[in-house]
């Protein structure tokens, strides 16, 4: 790599004009390259040793401002490795020197990378030196496989199938055996799954390692008990669902014993973390262990520059797709502008390259069991749609790192298999707002009677909302621009989980009946039934229980639903089920709104700025994929359902015991299923 970096720093040196080798007087040629020879040793001693310094100095910085100082960082270290030359004679500009280091270090990750796929059998010995070197002083490596599992955040079921079909995955396709012009024997099985009524990574990612995702009814609700709004990706509120979910579970997760967590919501009990979310919080050495898998990668300044270019690359390309959909007037849209674009880049370049390159660490290191999220699919999805070239993009790319993960395994020091797997889908279609012109917290305030936006007055939804309370109230006609205001205590607090949405009444302690609802608020309930964007609602009733409500008066209690589905028609098999477990939950909103659905395209409205979305019933989010070995025993019977993240967190104890991995603690029905 010196020699490389050496004939890097002469090219570059002939090309830039404020980057020079050799005195204002000239020097032979044999000078110049000593210089630059000594310089390229001299910038290659520093980023070995002041590199990883700097690096663990900014942990508590954000990694997205981490990724945008490499080239400061580098750059630096180039200028004090001129400085220190032995020579003397060579100096940069600083803004050159930036772009030289860049270079310098692109081109050595480059080469190196090629020298390893041309000579396999030293890339094999330097894998089993970093193996040896990761298990030195613990335990010998066991001989039984071990297990990786990635999750392709938001990758739904169909969409890998199509992906496949169109050659987009071609490591898949070969698992699957769908490859085309080879007649290779598959070697994986893609199953479908069908998530609960939320379908979102907090509540399928919490049931997959933790065995039980009861009462995590949206992606954010309010606890009246607390007046706190539960977020799943928040990390004090992601901490405090792993600890009622072990509790209520009675283990401490899937990877439990010797086990290794990367880049999730949720640790699974794993003795191995980083990058997840409920353990960045506490005390200030929890905190840096969440993020130490920054370090581990940032530490090579390789990574660090091909990982910022590919930053820098992949906002440029977000800027790129945005604006030709904004000339081309493309429907449905959201805005994408702000930092919109960087965090895109963190999310498919950063994101991917830290957590991949941890997985391969853990491999290397002979882990018996790693659960790996990545999330680049639905990020960007939520803003391009679930569909198009920019998400085939996306895909095309998790693919390359699944073959990564696969070429890794075959130098592992112990036999691995890769299960791939998704926490939900994506449905697409336009905004609530988009379609009808005010918000679903708009549409509850009028059906309240309390005031909204003059924008959302003027909409025809919001016309028939006033009225509706005007007729609920006796008030035939608006009178002189009096408005009926009722107190500022019942104001309610709308939330948004996709095209889920959460009304809680705060100065009520108890989940609201219907019946109370209708003497609070007479209009509201039957705003809502009505509106053509709502396919149903979900409200406790002092007389049934519970009853789903829909347009022209249906009214169905929760345990006829099986009977007569009513407006859960559409929604396809195992929507009554999911209603009924999300309306025993002790959080469940006092009216949980559900989107209208197109069984016809898969269409719904997302109640936030999303025209890819999930957190509901509605179409492909609710099918997610498992993509596992022949070698392990089938998902689920044949005919049968695979039905909820609890079942799937079952399958997976199932194979890691196959697997004479880890012994996890003996399965246990969650008190839920067993109630």
């Amino acid at each position: 790599m010196w020699g490389v970096s050496t004939v890097t720093m002469l090219v570059l040196a002939g090309i830039l004009p404020d980057f020079r080798l050799q005195s204002p007087d000239g020097d032979s040629a044999t000078t110049i390259a000593v210089t630059a020879a000594a310089g390229a040793g001299v910038f290659g001693v520093l980023s070995a040793l002041a590199w990883p310094l700097l690096v663990r100095l900014l942990l508590l910085v954000p990694a997205l401002v981490l990724g945008l100082l490499v080239f400061f960082l580098n750059g630096s270290l180039l200028l004090l490795a001129l400085r220190l030359n032995p020579s003397g004679q060579s100096e940069a500009a600083p803004e050159t020197a930036v772009i030289v280091a860049a270079v310098m270090s692109a081109v050595a990750s480059a080469t190196g990378g090629a020298l390893a796929v041309r000579d396999d059998d030293a890339y094999r010995r330097r894998l089993y030196r970093l193996a040896d070197r990761r298990r030195r002083g613990g335990p010998a490596c066991p001989a039984t496989h071990g297990t990786v599992f990635i999750q392709l955040d938001g990758v739904g079921h169909d969409v890998l199938a199509a992906a496949v079909g169109k050659g987009l995955m071609p490591t898949v396709a070969r698992w699957l055996g769908a490859r085309p012009g080879t007649a290779a024997r598959p070697t994986h099985r893609l199953t479908p799954w069908r998530t609960d009524w939320s379908s979102q990574t907090g509540a399928s990612q919490l049931g997959i390692l933790h065995g039980s995702n009861f009462d995590v009814p949206a992606f954010r609700w309010y606890e009246k008990e607390s007046r706190e709004v539960m977020v799943c990706n928040r990390p004090t509120s992601a901490a405090e669902l792993q600890r009622r979910a072990v509790e209520r579970a009675g283990d401490s997760g899937l990877l439990a014993a010797d086990g290794a967590s990367r880049g999730n919501l949720f640790g699974g009990g794993a003795g191995e973390q980083a990058l997840v979310l409920s353990i960045a919080v506490g005390r200030r050495s929890s905190a840096t262990r969440s993020r130490a898998g920054y370090f581990a990668y940032f530490s090579d300044p390789a990574n660090a520059v091909r990982t910022a270019l590919s930053f820098v690359a992949e906002a440029g390309r977000e800027i790129g797709q945005s604006t030709r959909a904004r000339l081309r007037k493309q429907r449905p849209r959201v805005a994408r502008g702000g930092l919109y674009p960087f965090i895109r880049a963190f999310a498919t370049v950063v994101e991917r390259d830290v957590v991949v390159a941890a997985v391969t660490g853990d491999m290397l290191a002979g882990r018996s069991a790693v659960y790996a999220d990545l999330v680049a699919y639905d990020e960007v999805a939520h803003h391009s749609g679930p569909l198009g070239r920019d998400t085939e993009q996306v895909l095309a790319r998790l693919d390359r790192s699944l073959a990564l993960i696969e070429n890794v395994a075959e130098h592992a020091p112990r036999p691995y298999r890769v299960v791939v797997l998704s926490d939900h889908g994506q449905s697409p279609g336009e905004t609530f707002r988009a379609r009808y012109g005010l918000t679903l917290g708009d549409l509850v305030r009028a059906g309240c009677g309390l005031p909204v936006p003059r924008r959302a007055r003027r909409t025809h939804s919001g016309a028939e909302a006033r009225a509706a309370v005007r007729a609920a109230l006796r008030r035939p006609v608006e009178e002189g621009g009096e408005q009926h205001r009722p107190s500022r205590r019942s104001e309610p607090i709308v939330l948004a989980s996709g095209n889920l949405g959460l009304v809680s009444f705060p100065d009520v302690p108890h989940r609201m009946s219907k019946e109370e609802i209708d003497a609070r608020h007479p209009a509201l309930l039957t705003t809502l039934a009505n509106h053509p964007g709502i396919g149903f609602l979900l409200v406790r009733s002092e007389e049934h229980g519970g009853v789903v409500l829909g347009a022209y008066g249906a009214e169905i209690p929760v345990d006829r639903l099986d009977e007569e589905p009513g407006p859960l028609a559409g929604f396809g098999p195992g929507a009554a089920e999911a209603v009924r477990r999300t309306h025993s939950f002790p959080h469940t909103a006092d009216i949980m709104v559900n989107s209208f659905h197109d069984p016809a395209d898969g269409e719904v409205l997302a109640f936030e700025e999303q025209i890819g979305s999930h957190g509901g019933l509605g179409g492909a989010q609710s099918k997610p994929f498992l993509l596992s070995p022949l070698a392990l025993s089938a998902p689920a019977e044949d005919g049968a359902d695979l039905v909820g993240a609890e079942q799937v967190h079952r399958v997976l104890r199932r194979w890691l015991r196959e697997s004479a991995g880890p012994q996890v603690p003996s399965e246990r029905a969650p008190k839920e299923r067993a109630a």
